[in-house]
């Protein structure tokens, strides 16, 4: 339950921070992996100019996005796809952790690869989802 409700407060951060008030579930998820994209940056700028306070800030900050992206997985419908991200997350994690324990440019500059992949992948969902069609009137 704990891991949900971080899902659902970083799902509110990125919503407040980008003023979107309603979006579908993918638009959230690839708003949640922007949001993390830009800590991940925002954290490689104040390491490379030794401001620590607001380093360890920005990775907190892409700590808690991971942290619901995790929550937010369902292993019952997943499969084996959720359970790689969960493990990929835990990886994630512990590498965000690393980088701001040792300021290591590199750990983040993995981190930002890695997450850039899926984030790139989770472009290509709504193109494999078909659309709706409107439903027709029988009154016609």
């Amino acid at each position: 339950m704990r891991a949900h409700m971080r899902a659902i407060e970083s799902y509110g951060e990125v919503r407040a921070s980008t003023g979107v008030a309603k979006s579908n579930n993918v638009e959230l998820i690839m708003m949640l992996f922007d949001g993390l994209l830009e800590s991940i940056a925002t954290a490689r700028g104040h390491i490379q100019h030794r401001n620590i306070a607001e380093k360890s800030k920005a990775l907190a900050r892409a700590s808690r996005i991971v942290l619901g992206l995790q929550g937010a997985l369902d292993f019952d419908r997943g499969g084996d796809l959720a359970q790689n991200l969960n493990e990929l997350y835990g990886y994630v994690t512990r590498r965000l952790l690393h980088a701001n324990a040792h300021n290591d440019l590199s750990a983040l500059d993995e981190v930002h690869g890695l997450i850039s992949e899926i984030r790139g992948a989770w472009e290509t969902v709504p193109s494999l989802v078909p659309s709706n069609p409107q439903p027709t009137s029988a009154l016609n």
